[in-house]
């Protein structure tokens, strides 16, 4: 079973005083400095975002920068590639969490799922969503899919659902492409009303987010949040 971490019901239009609570306000780039990862999480605390996204080795600092706000630590486990081990994944993620992560984004290995090794996969993730749980953090799911076709999108999202995790996420961002309006359409059409969609990936204006948030999702990655908010800003009510 899932976790009981249930996401908010959107209004439509959706207004300028929830918005930020969708972001997780990210910076997953290997060459970040920790003056870069200050700089994220001031913003994040500025703008009331959800969490901000990190690479493992930056979730000490990000706790340290947001442990007074409401913004949480949300990192990635198995990026970008999603080929480790399932025992190196279980074990970065608890690491993660350990360090004061809330939030666990993990890649599936898209090479097994493309092959049909679809109890591996469930396996891997049903471990990991458990040490999510048990730590009481979230469990996202990616399944790069630009990689996959629509069949294998419908797989997928109702593998990761059944597996017990929180969100079905859309991309690292780092593959041939990211987020789709239609994608992210198929997904909630596959996981029902209550189910976590992340879209991520490519997700660079405000009219991004109003297609991504109109398709069924309920969280955005993005290292352009700021711009976002500061453009809907400048839009008004």
């Amino acid at each position: 079973m899932s976790s009981s971490h249930a996401e908010p019901h959107l209004s439509s239009p959706l207004s300028l005083a929830e918005l930020p609570r969708l972001f997780d306000h990210t910076l997953l780039k290997p060459d970040a400095t920790p003056a870069q990862i200050q700089k994220l999480c001031e913003e994040a605390v500025t703008f009331s975002f959800a969490t901000v996204c990190i690479n493992p080795c930056n979730i000490a600092q990000a706790k340290k920068l947001t442990r007074e706000s409401p913004v949480k630590v949300c990192t990635v486990v198995g990026f970008p590639l999603g080929a480790n081990l399932r025992a190196v994944k279980i074990y970065e993620t608890n690491q993660c969490l350990e360090l004061g992560a809330s939030e666990i984004d993990m890649v599936i290995n898209v090479g097994a799922f493309l092959a049909g090794h679809d109890a591996q996969i469930e396996a891997e993730i049903r471990d990991i969503a458990s040490a999510c749980h048990s730590a009481n953090a979230i469990c996202k799911v990616i399944l790069e899919t630009c990689l996959l076709n629509h069949d294998q999108k419908i797989c997928g999202g109702q593998l990761v659902k059944d597996a017990g995790a929180d969100f079905v996420k859309t991309s690292t961002g780092f593959s041939t492409s990211g987020a789709t309006a239609d994608d992210v359409r198929l997904l909630r059409a596959t996981v029902g009303p209550n189910f976590g969609i992340k879209a991520a990936g490519g997700i660079r204006t405000l009219e991004d987010v109003k297609k991504m948030v109109a398709a069924g999702a309920t969280r955005i990655g993005s290292s352009s949040s700021v711009k976002i908010i500061e453009e809907a800003r400048l839009a008004g009510p």
